[in-house]
């Protein structure tokens, strides 16, 4: 009976807790401990960094720096997808959409479309697996002549980030580009969370969306501490002393979002080491999470008509097959 009634207060206070003061809900052991070592991570590093860990189940949060402006390097590409989506739903054009290949879109550090001819079309579902998934910067580009650079900046606005902004295309072989893409760890974090809950665009949007995350090549960071049977919809983003990667993480019953950006590095090693600890942490962290929950009776986030398995998505993988090259 005792346990039951520690479950009803608890369960009571969560679904208030926006309602109530910072301390009326004591933060849960678990993210203490995450809290704790995340700090302890970030002492060590020489480097600035951001991050925010918000577990989908309960809201809760953890972060360090989280609302701090950073270099967004290519994770800026979630934006100009979101974009994209928004202006499908409002019947612009479709996944078939042809989109010609400009000289002036043309970006050489990450992605192989730059060494295509100008003039070759490519369908809107292509552009967007190359930009996601080997983090083409010359199909970013294309993306962002398609939907314009303002509508994807005041869509951002609307959805309440703070500090994601492009100022300009995607150009790589200049130092501005640093200032030209921004973003923060809350930012990437809350437009991940209403990607999870089906809430971005539409629910159709988010499905695709996720679909196409699942879908990086690039795996070195979060992904490399993590469990090989723990699916994560992620876009990472570097510049030579940066590394970022955000991500959903599909972890059986404790389901997260997670956003780690670093910039200054002495070395990319360095920040690979640190995202990897970081990952680490939080997945464990997260497992001893939902067993708390577990005792105290609130259900899982994906249990509760959230987040959908892997395995019902929308999104054929027809678009990015046979796509090579490298990415950033």
């Amino acid at each position: 009976m005792l346990r039951r009634f520690f479950a009803l207060v608890v369960t009571a206070l969560v679904a208030f807790a926006p309602a109530l003061p910072a301390r009326a809900l004591e933060m849960p052991g678990p993210l203490r401990a995450l809290r704790g070592e995340l700090h302890r991570l970030v002492a060590r590093l020489p480097a600035a960094s951001a991050i925010e860990v918000l577990d989908l189940s309960t809201g809760l949060r953890v972060g360090y720096n989280a609302g701090e402006s950073m270099p967004a390097a290519s994770t800026i590409k979630i934006p100009v997808m979101v974009e994209v989506f928004r202006q499908m739903e409002a019947g612009r054009f479709d996944l078939q959409r042809r989109v010609t290949l400009l000289a002036s879109d043309k970006d050489y550090g990450s992605g192989d479309l730059c060494d295509e001819p100008s003039g070759t079309t490519y369908a809107v579902e292509d552009l967007l697996a190359r930009m996601i998934d080997v983090s083409d910067n010359t199909a970013t580009n294309m993306l962002i002549r398609l939907v314009g650079r303002a509508n994807i900046n005041a869509t951002m606005r609307r959805l309440g980030l703070r500090h994601t902004r492009l100022t300009t295309d995607v150009r790589t072989n200049t130092w501005s580009v640093r200032q030209a893409l921004r973003s923060s760890p809350a930012d990437m974090v809350h437009l991940l969370t209403l990607m999870a809950k089906r809430q971005l665009v539409d629910e159709w949007s988010s499905n695709e969306m996720i679909s196409i995350l699942e879908q990086d090549q690039i795996n070195t960071l979060l992904p490399a501490a993590l469990p090989d049977d723990v699916p994560i919809a992620h876009k990472t983003g570097s510049f030579f002393d940066t590394l970022n990667d955000v991500g959903i993480v599909y972890a059986n019953d404790a389901p997260y979002v997670i956003a780690v950006m670093t910039t200054g590095l002495p070395s990319l090693s360095t920040g690979r080491t640190f995202i990897r600890s970081l990952s680490r942490m939080a997945f464990a962290q997260e497992q001893r999470l939902a067993s708390w929950r577990s005792l105290v009776g609130i259900a899982t986030f994906a249990q509760s008509g959230g987040i959908m398995p892997p395995d019902v998505r929308y999104w054929q993988n027809s678009a990015s097959s046979g796509i090579g090259g490298g990415g950033r």
